[in-house]
């Protein structure tokens, strides 16, 4: 199994001889439609898993995020005290500690799904849950300053993931060795450069990369290329996983692995839409 950007990944079995061989998502399935030839199982966490399974358990964790990031939104923006020209007047702490809480409790529990090693479809809801929270809290931010930017985030997220999905399944860009390792190589380079910036704004007031300028709009442009390409390790790492017959559970931490990517995709997104809507 080859490697994947993806941390949550990183820990998945190599596969389940005993289960036999299935279908994946770019291979024609036999018998019921999604399904595959019939199998023999002792539950329904031993079977081997299929693409139905990795769809439910994602829209799930997907709806899980939507509803929580929605209701989080609404209730930010109706904090947020507003002057008369549109200008937010102040953050209220009640924000700030959604926002935080929200970020700190979603790291914890991914750090856990990760190095637990075994896959929790309650451990997969709470971490969608709370990164909804936190995307909301986030989102109401963006919002109050800038009317229709989440939407218009959400629309530009589901757009790359549809269209990454579709270069997939119709194999325009195949999934090698070679690409895996760029794509690695890719995401690291990234999260150093955030590290670097990072470190930079916070002590010597030099933010290149965040301050909304051409070097800011062009990383961003490279960060969201970067995280669409990570989808096709995610999809390919599905793909092999039910191919080898791994058991269904684990496609909640398929559904977990797509969730962290799409998290970040969202938040670059929407980020990049600011720079256009600033004054």
């Amino acid at each position: 199994m080859r490697s994947s950007s993806n941390p949550a990944f990183r820990n998945l079995p190599r596969g389940a001889a005993e289960y036999g061989p299935n279908v994946g998502f770019n291979q024609p399935q036999g018998g019921v439609p999604g399904y595959g030839p019939p199998q023999t199982s002792a539950g329904a966490d031993d079977r081997p898993m299929t693409v139905d399974d990795v769809v439910i358990k994602t829209a799930l964790s997907l709806g899980t995020a939507l509803v929580t990031g929605v209701l989080t939104a609404i209730w930010a923006i109706s904090q947020i005290p507003m002057s008369a020209s549109g200008k937010i007047l102040g953050i209220p702490g009640a924000v700030i500690g959604a926002l935080v809480g929200s970020m700190i409790v979603g790291l914890v529990i991914s750090l856990v799904i990760i190095f637990k090693k075994m896959p929790s479809g309650p451990l997969t809801l709470a971490y969608s849950a709370v990164e909804g929270v936190f995307l909301g809290a986030i989102s109401g931010l963006f919002e109050a300053l800038y009317p229709g930017i989440a939407l218009q985030a959400i629309v530009g997220t589901a757009g790359v993931f549809i269209a990454m999905l579709v270069v997939y399944k119709t194999g325009a860009v195949k999934v090698t060795p070679k690409l895996t390792k760029w794509i690695i190589g890719a995401v690291v380079g990234v999260a150093i450069m955030m590290l670097v910036n990072l470190v930079t704004s916070l002590f010597f007031n030099f933010n290149p990369l965040r301050d909304g300028g051409p070097i800011a709009i062009i990383f961003s442009l490279v960060v969201i290329g970067v995280a669409a390409f990570s989808f096709l390790l995610d999809f390919d790492q599905a793909d092999r996983m039910i191919r080898e017959g791994t058991p269904s559970k684990w496609s909640w931490y398929v559904a977990f692995g797509l969730m962290t990517t799409l998290v970040w995709l969202y938040l670059e997104i929407l980020r990049l839409l600011s720079y256009f809507q600033s004054d």
